[in-house]
Order: C-alpha cells, then structure tokens, then sequence
C-alpha cells in the first residue's frame, strides 16, 4: 500500500488555488524533480521555491513532507502557528497538512529534502513515522548523530542527481533505498529525543500533559486535574512550572488557544461553533477569552490570517 497525506488541506483546492480557508495548499512540485521522481534533494537558499508563486514568507500550506538539515543560523521558522529558533546542526521536520511560514528566505543554508507522499511504500512509511505528527518539528541531533544523518543525506543527493548511470526505474528504485536509510536514522533520532524528554519531564507533569491533551476541550479547571489524577493543586503547579516555566491555567489556556486556532485557520466554521468546540458555550465568552489571550478577536485572527495568505 502507497503512502497518503493524511492531513492534508482541509478541502482546499490544490496547487496555487486557495482552500475554504484561504490558505494555499501546495502540492510536490514534481515539475522541478529531477526526472519527475517524487522527491527532491539540494541546497537550500536563495531561488529555492515549492512553486513559482509559492507565498514562502506568507502562511500557507503543504501536502507534502519537508526535512531541513541548517548548517547555519539562527533562523526563525514557524509550524503550527509555533515559532522555532534553529540554528546550526538542527533538523525542521514538517509534515503533509501542516501550516508553516518562512522568515527571510535567503538567510536559510544548508540542504533540504522534499518528498511526495506516495514514493515510499507503507512499511517504510510506518517504520519511518513519516506522520507522527505527537513529535515536534524541531530536532537537535549530536554530534555524532549528525555526521551521520549528514553523510547520509549527501549520499541520497548523490544519487538524485545522478540521472544518467542508471535507468530511470532503477534511479528511482536506489532513490527509494537511500532516502529510507536516511529517513530510518531521522526517525530514530526523533524517537529518542522524544523518550529523553519523557525521561526528563516529572511523571506528574505527564499525567497532567496527557489528560489536558484529552479534556481541554470540556475541562479548563486546573482543580478538576488535580482531583482527578490524585494530585493536590500545589503539586501541579510545581510540576507544571518546572516542567515548562508556566502554571497549570496557563498551559490549558495555550491548548485551547492552539485548537481555536487551528480551527478559524483550516475550517470555516462559524466562530460561535468553535468556541463550543474548545469548551466555551457562550460565544461571548470564548471571544473574551480569545482576545485575552491574542490581543485580538477570533474574526480579526481569521480575517488577518486571510488576508495575509492571498498572494
């Protein structure tokens, strides 16, 4: 079975047409592939572009799956309406459906792989976690992991551009062995990071992590958590704080803000509606909140955001 985008835009038209959304969802650029393989590999900078008219320094959207390997920095990069500081040896991993923006294109350096989901068959596509999306955007592998991934990364480039020693069934065959090499060594550098900061984080904060990420929507009470994991309110709000530098209130609100946003960014779902989706009956209420939170209302979030992505 082929690999699918699971998450890509939301009823949006494909390449340079706009979604219901208002923001562009672009597809592989197979135009610019080498040979029309479904992949891409090659420096990143100046004249680098998904499509001719690719807004990269607006908010818009891919289907397809992006690997960033920085050899320079810092640049600011934002995924999911998050702001990531990268810098020099760090990996941006972004997947099909996910919302991102460039900063200033020209200051980007180092390689970058475009892939198009479909070229990799299932088993690699699960053994890879090509879209485990629970995993941040943002990877800072050692040193010797990074020699690794970059000799790895390099040996795929070698390939790609050689299109003239083998068939084109061939290539695209030794293609397809070279980027699961180096996609199996990424997905283990993510696993592991992902387990080094379970190991890292209290078990309390955890407990408190997964039961937001499955409430937030109905429950906004730090009490109410408390009661339910067993914990008393001060132990919350000391794991909590130590775990990301923020209360208990404040890292429930920034979920319920992360999903409202999500929401008037993807859907056009009436904003009374969204409110009720992320626990606020009363559109009043939810506007209040929003705005507290933004310093602007749930229609501005969403007019602006339109207006920004219309190229």
């Amino acid at each position: 079975m082929a690999d699918r985008s699971t998450q890509g835009g939301a009823g949006g038209e494909r390449g340079t047409g706009e979604g219901t959304d208002g923001i562009r969802t672009f597809p592989f650029p197979v135009d610019l592939s080498l040979s029309g393989v479904g992949m891409q590999v090659g420096a990143m900078g100046t004249g680098r572009t998904w499509h001719a008219d690719a807004p990269l320094e607006r908010v818009h959207r891919i289907d397809f799956h992006v690997v960033m390997l920085f050899n320079a920095g810092p640049v600011r990069h934002m995924v999911d309406f998050a702001e990531y500081e990268v810098s020099a040896g760090d990996i941006l991993w972004i997947r099909p459906g996910q919302v991102h923006r460039f900063s200033h294109t020209d200051d980007y350096r180092g390689t970058v792989l475009t892939m198009q989901p479909g070229f990799l068959p299932r088993a690699t596509v699960e053994a890879t976690g090509l879209y485990r999306y629970d995993q941040p955007p943002l990877l800072r592998p050692d040193a010797a992991r990074l020699a690794a991934l970059e000799h790895s990364l390099a040996q795929l480039e070698r390939e790609y551009v050689d299109t003239t020693t083998l068939p084109l069934s061939l290539h695209t065959s030794v293609l397809r062995h070279s980027l699961t090499a180096f996609l199996l060594r990424l997905a283990h550098l993510a696993a592991s990071s992902a387990e080094a900061a379970r190991e890292q984080t209290d078990t309390t904060f955890t407990r408190f992590r997964d039961a937001v990420e499955k409430g937030f929507a109905t429950n906004h009470s730090v009490s109410a958590y408390a009661d339910a994991l067993g914990y008393s309110r001060r132990t919350l709000v000391r794991a909590v704080r130590a775990a990301t530098g923020e209360t208990p209130k404040g890292f429930i609100d920034k979920r319920v803000i992360l999903e409202a946003k999500r929401l008037l960014a993807h859907t056009d779902i009436p904003i009374g509606r969204i409110g009720v989706a992320v626990g606020f009956p009363d559109s009043a209420n939810f506007s209040k909140f929003f705005s507290q939170h933004t310093d602007m209302s749930p229609a501005g979030f969403r007019a602006e955001l339109r207006s920004t992505t219309r190229g």
